[in-house]
């Protein structure tokens, strides 16, 4: 019985190292979370070398991952992303994106779309926002951009919004076939830092210059009240837990 014993001691403790690296894995490719701190990595990019996130604390950060360089889907989006990044700018907002390729792919495929593609009136596109070389899957696998459902070698379409204080807010994932809506990326954006800047909310299908929602009351006689002097405060309300007003549109 003690030998049964201990060549069964003997086959756990061989297996344990296999087990912690199971579970190492796990954790690295586990999805951060909304509200959570952005998880920190130094990488090679386009631009040079970059601290994240705190190269870029006090601004917006939009952290983006594409499957691969020289493919036509992952064009079309880097083309629109440079295109857009004024629009980004002048939002507080920089760009930041990934693949697992290296960073000599990543230049020659950046150049053969600056010098010959054209693309919905889009050409000589020059993408001068930081991409990072990411080929032992490091980054990839701190933000769960590595799905092994969809593939064990690339990254899926995966954006991350963090804030200035380099929180991650909001987290949008698309599958590899399928191209992002970059008019939908600039419009949570602008969403969130509406909320952040008037403490309110935004109803489903929200626009630039349409009403927000105010926070609901707290109690019954502050229900009341805001119903009752709705007009007053310039609210439109629905209900007594459904209020609006408007707010000067944000280009």
């Amino acid at each position: 019985m003690k030998k049964v014993i201990c060549c069964i001691l003997a086959l756990f403790l061989a297996a344990a190292p296999c087990f912690a690296e199971g579970a190492q894995e796990t954790a690295q490719t586990q999805i951060p979370l909304i509200g959570q701190v952005a998880p920190a990595f130094t990488a090679e990019t386009t631009q040079g070398t970059i601290n994240f996130p705190d190269d870029f604390k006090g601004s917006w950060v939009i952290l983006f991952s594409h499957p691969a360089d020289f493919t036509p889907v992952c064009t079309t989006e880097f083309m629109t992303f440079a295109t857009m990044k004024p629009e980004f700018e002048a939002l507080n907002c920089k760009l930041v994106g990934l693949s697992i390729d290296s960073i000599y792919s990543h230049i020659a495929w950046l150049r053969t779309i600056q010098e010959k593609i054209k693309y919905k009136g889009m050409e000589n596109v020059k993408v001068d926002f930081p991409l990072i070389a990411d080929i032992k899957m490091e980054v990839a696998k701190k933000y769960g951009m590595l799905q092994a459902s969809a593939s064990d070698t690339k990254a899926v379409r995966a954006v991350f919004f963090i804030d200035p204080e380099s929180k991650i807010r909001a987290i949008i994932y698309y599958p590899l076939s399928n191209g992002r809506n970059f008019q939908e990326i600039k419009r949570l954006l602008i969403a969130m830092q509406t909320s952040d800047a008037e403490k309110v909310a935004t109803p489903a299908d929200w626009q630039p210059g349409d009403d927000v929602i105010v926070p609901p009351p707290g109690s019954c006689g502050t229900a009341k009240d805001r119903v009752d002097n709705a007009e007053k405060e310039g609210y439109k309300c629905l209900d007594w837990f459904i209020c609006f007003k408007s707010l000067k549109a944000k280009e």
